[in-house]
């Protein structure tokens, strides 16, 4: 059955191959970028299409948004939180500017597009919220911390929001992928930080070497998990969470074998502290 799909950051990366999945599969596409020109070329020509500005920062782009895939498709089935960035560096080498940017694009972003799509879903009594989030939404990773506070916001904000919509026939689904090759650290999505402390200055040149350096040589391939939401949407029920690729089911291992270590080593002390009587 062809469903709408709505995809935020859809002019490249992940985004661009998850609009393209999804055209390929018959569905009919809203994709979405800050730059409508670079979209259309990007994702192509298709009857099934309908490209539209969305800077995911601003909820009046997303109303608009929202009101012309309802006037245009009549319905919104699948929405697809996908636009990222990346503010890379030691926290406190972060300015508050960068923090705010973070949040504002990979939490503050979903949920402005988010709130703007429910009641449609409300009124339908049907639809399925996507997040991309990351395995630093698992663990904090070195020179993250911005980017990690971001994805756990997501995976938290999303892990409540299911509860609270899942009476109105919506479903949410945090996708957590490992290393995959898109374009989020290339120098159009990945910014070091403002800021300069003496005592960090031989990690943080490690650190950017390292990630510049992976850039265009991470492991995952992008078209295969936008193949595999294209699977995961014909499921009778979408799982809460999808960890995607083996790099972040390992990463989610070592994080539950970590909990239940610390969960065993202080049982007594934690279990100890119930008002007496």
């Amino acid at each position: 059955m062809s469903k709408v799909w709505f995809i935020t950051g859809a002019g490249r990366g992940m985004g661009l191959d998850i609009a393209r999945a999804a055209l390929d599969a018959g569905h009919q596409v809203v994709a979405t970028g800050r730059n409508t020109d670079k979209v259309a070329g990007a994702v192509g020509q298709s009857d099934r299409l309908l490209v539209v500005k969305l800077d995911v920062t601003s909820s009046a782009d997303a109303e608009t948004a929202a009101k012309a895939t309802i006037e245009r498709f009549g319905r919104i089935d699948v929405l697809v939180n996908n636009a990222a960035s990346f503010q890379a560096g030691y926290f406190e080498e972060l300015s508050p500017r960068q923090m705010d940017l973070q949040l504002a694009t990979s939490l503050v972003g979903p949920m402005n597009v988010t709130r703007a799509f429910l009641p449609a879903m409300r009124k339908q009594g049907s639809g399925r919220i996507i997040s991309i989030s990351s395995t630093a939404g698992l663990v904090g990773y070195e020179f993250c911390t911005a980017y990690s506070a971001s994805k756990f916001g997501l995976d938290g904000w999303m892990e409540a929001l299911q509860i609270e919509v899942s009476p109105f026939g919506i479903e949410t689904m945090i996708v957590n992928p490992g290393f995959f090759r898109t374009e989020l650290l290339t120098e159009e999505s990945t910014r070091y930080a403002d800021l300069t402390i003496t005592d960090y200055s031989e990690r943080r040149a490690q650190q950017e070497a390292f990630w510049t350096g992976a850039n265009g040589t991470q492991g995952g391939d992008p078209a295969k998990l936008a193949q595999a939401l294209i699977t995961l949407d014909k499921e009778a029920a979408l799982p809460r969470r999808f960890l995607a690729g083996a790099d972040a089911i390992a990463t989610a291992e070592q994080k539950i074998a970590t909990l239940q270590q610390q969960i065993e080593a202080y049982r007594a002390l934690s279990s100890s502290l119930a008002i007496d009587g």
